[in-house]
């Protein structure tokens, strides 16, 4: 008998105090596969924009992409929308899941630009259930039904360009809420044995381990890296002092910075967008509270502020020392602006291109004996303390500094990083147009 394609889609069914939509989707893994079905992908987890307002946290959505005989797909749908009711923490405001079935081979054009738009922008509600009717889709909504916004999102990504894998171990019901338990030394020496290949493991700067969350979620750990051999090979490597309920491997467009979206100028930005836009510094760095520091970029018709927070580190050292004149492509993402302060871009990353020169003005040496001169007012000319000598026409020295500051490239520090931003080590890892042949062995447990 031949074998039917469907996508699920499932977004939105956690909050800040539990639940994680990842957890669903392995939650279904196990379920689906006693109907007999195929997996043609490992389940894709796909970062949506990160910067909308009502996310709750890492704005991940999911999608399952398998092969069914046709007589268990109602059992299919109704194991899904049971599961996702199950799991979904529905008394939370702002918890408000949805569900999106779609039974064709490939996914449409269109659904593939609505996932891009999703993930460098804002779509809405009636734009995704009018896709889904064009295209046959069906949709299950809990609530608003805004998830179904992300759902259809996750499915009209396919990953056909840069992606990373990531391996995801779950807790026990019981530990929920307390400090998660595992070797912290086996998680350095983890990241030692298979970087570059694996990414954002510790934060080598501050010396802490990065793959444990700290909220009541159910994730024990999650490794990312650039393979599901190389993740599972990792994931092998941890020292777990707790019990693992299950562990998934996920095909992701995590550490890819797939959300950011590049603008001709200035004036084209909007609030909420990730973008990457060149400027010239027209206001040096200022600190604000919190040690924050802002500086201000032009063209030739706009102006924007730019912020390199606190724990940004190195990004944050590097804008400290940025003149103005100096040439930039900054990255992040755009604060909408408030009664206190104007439009901001929250950075990410900086490119430095173009350096200014830097100089400063000293007085002038004695011409006679070399010593520095002293200034005897303004427009009174200098004196000289050692030999006696005045002179009333000689100017400042202009003299040129060396920079701290060289042309290249910022990224904020690994435990500041978006699960969207693209790493140092993932430069020059990129993968092009590679489709997915085979799942390996033993891609989740159970």
């Amino acid at each position: 008998m031949t074998k039917r394609t469907i996508h699920i889609g499932l977004d939105d069914t956690d909050s800040t105090r539990k639940g994680c939509t990842t957890y669903v989707a392995a939650v279904l893994v196990e379920k689906l596969l006693k109907f007999g079905i195929d997996f043609t992908d490992y389940p894709n987890l796909i970062r949506l924009n990160p910067n909308v307002p009502w996310k709750t946290r890492g704005n991940g959505a999911l999608c399952l992409r398998i092969q069914h005989d046709r007589a268990s797909e109602d059992k299919i749908k109704e194991t899904v929308m049971s599961t996702v009711e199950e799991q979904s923490d529905l008394q939370y405001r702002g918890t408000d899941p949805g569900i999106v079935f779609l039974g064709t081979p490939r996914i449409p054009r269109e659904i593939q630009v609505f996932a891009k738009n999703t993930i460098t922008g804002i779509t809405n509600l009636r734009d995704a259930v009018k896709l889904l009717g064009k295209f046959n889709g069906e949709a299950c909504a809990f609530k608003n039904g805004r998830g179904i916004i992300g759902a259809l999102a996750a499915v009209g990504e396919t990953l056909q360009g840069d992606h990373t894998y990531e391996i995801i171990a779950y807790r026990t019901s019981e530990n929920y809420g307390s400090k998660r338990k595992v070797d912290e030394a086996s998680i350095f020496e983890m990241d030692k044995a298979t970087r570059p290949y694996t990414f954002n493991n510790v934060d080598t700067e501050k010396k802490r381990i990065i793959i444990t969350p700290r909220g009541p979620d159910p994730i024990l750990f999650g490794i990312r890296g650039e393979t599901p051999d190389t993740v599972k090979t990792a994931f092998r490597m941890v020292k777990v002092l707790e019990p693992v309920e299950r562990w998934v491997i996920f095909r992701t467009n995590q550490g890819t910075d797939a959300h950011l979206r590049r603008v001709k100028e200035l004036n084209q930005i909007s609030s909420y967008s990730p973008v990457i836009a060149k400027g010239t510094v027209s206001k040096g760095p200022r600190m604000i509270r919190g040690r924050h520091v802002i500086f201000t970029v032009r063209d030739r018709n706009s102006e924007v502020d730019c912020a390199a927070y606190e724990p940004t580190g190195a990004l944050r050292g590097a804008a400290k020392k940025l003149i103005v004149g100096d040439r930039l492509e900054v990255y992040g993402g755009v604060r909408a602006p408030s009664q206190n302060n104007p439009l901001t871009i929250n950075l990410e990353k900086i490119r430095v291109p173009k350096l200014a020169q830097q100089v400063v003005y000293r007085n002038p040496v004695c011409p006679t004996c070399g010593k520095r001169l002293k200034s005897m007012g303004l427009n009174k000319g200098y004196r000289c303390d050692k030999c006696g000598a005045r002179y009333k026409e000689l100017t400042k020295a202009e003299i040129r500094v060396k920079r701290e500051l060289r042309k290249g490239l910022y990224i904020t520090s690994t435990r500041s990083q978006r699960h969207l931003t693209k790493p140092y080590g993932r430069y020059g890892m990129e993968k092009r147009h590679q489709n997915v042949k085979g799942l390996i062995k033993e891609w989740h447990f159970p």
